[in-house]
């Protein structure tokens, strides 16, 4: 698997992470599998979060792997909080308390990365900034980011925080662009230009911040994926046609599709299913042409000005 370095970090990662919001839904010897599978193609970044089947994806996990540290040390483990019911919540007491729990159900002594889940409004990033220093100096996290966060979100945070924020997690698929779109609509007077997030893509790229999409097959916010889809057909059409001249799958473009841009993003695949694992996976070999990508973008219903 080829790999990029996570942000500002000595991290070296796949270019493909393997999102377990769904593990829950296997059984022990599925999940073991699957996790096993992973390693075996080099997909040994897996990302996690606290709120993923009430924890217990992060205890099926550990479970299905029989984790110990022979194992340990052959992945790399992401994991989330800041997401409770009806709220969220960036206070210092409750990250360090979610990270003992999350470190206790994934049976491990330390995270590689801890990302801040969903903004918090409430956030005081002293407390945050004091959370993190705690879970450096014990060893309980090595590395830290954010999701779902703008650059005055990330800027604010930087105020206090001293460790670098590696990585933002981000909402990306070919359906939904539009920290892509708005910087084609510059000065424009249609929806496309609408800068919704802040220029994040070029802030994170400014900034050495690796963005993760999650999400890259679905449309919309989870009303379903677009491969395959009959409200897509022009896009299925021109995905159908460059996978055939790759010999791979639709599902290989859609995230070819990803890492063709140059900010050297990190998709978060949330898939079960161990071909279309292995498909994704497949993308890390292919690079796609400029005309291919833009033909890609267009037939999703894109206009360039």
């Amino acid at each position: 698997m080829r790999t990029i370095k996570l942000g500002t970090s000595t991290l070296e990662v796949p270019v493909v992470a393997v999102g377990c919001m769904r593990i829950e839904s296997l059984d022990l010897q599925q999940t073991e599998r699957f996790i096993q599978t992973s390693l075996e193609i080099g997909a040994n970044f897996f990302d996690h979060a606290d709120i993923y089947g009430g924890g217990k994806s992060e205890e099926r996990f550990a479970e299905a792997i029989h984790m110990n540290p022979s194992v340990r040390e052959k992945m790399m483990i992401q994991s989330k909080c800041g997401i409770r019911p009806g709220m969220f919540d960036f206070s210092k007491e409750h990250i360090l308390n979610s990270v003992d729990g999350i470190l206790k159900r994934l049976q491990t002594d330390y995270l590689d990365v801890l990302l801040l889940h969903r903004p918090d409004t409430l956030v005081e990033p002293e407390e945050v900034a004091e959370a993190f220093d705690q879970l450096e100096s014990s060893g309980k996290v090595r590395h830290f980011g954010v999701s779902n966060q703008n650059p005055m979100q990330i800027q604010l945070l930087k105020k206090h925080v001293k460790q670098p924020l590696v990585a933002n997690q981000l909402q990306l698929s070919i359906t939904n662009t539009t920290m892509i779109s708005q910087g084609f609509n510059v000065n424009m007077e249609n929806d496309a230009a609408a800068n919704r997030d802040g220029s994040i893509l070029d802030f994170c790229r400014l900034h050495d911040i690796t963005i993760q999409p999650w999400s890259p097959f679905q449309y919309g916010f989870f009303e379903g994926v677009f491969l395959g889809n009959d409200k897509f057909p022009e896009l299925n059409q021109k995905i159908d046609e460059v996978a055939a001249k790759y010999g791979v799958s639709n599902t290989t473009i859609a995230i070819a599709w990803l890492l063709r841009h140059p900010a050297n993003m990190q998709p978060v695949i949330g898939t079960m299913n161990i071909e279309r694992l292995k498909d994704c996976c497949k993308a890390a070999d292919i690079r796609l042409t400029r005309e291919e990508w833009y033909d890609i973008y267009r037939s999703a219903g894109n206009i360039l000005p």
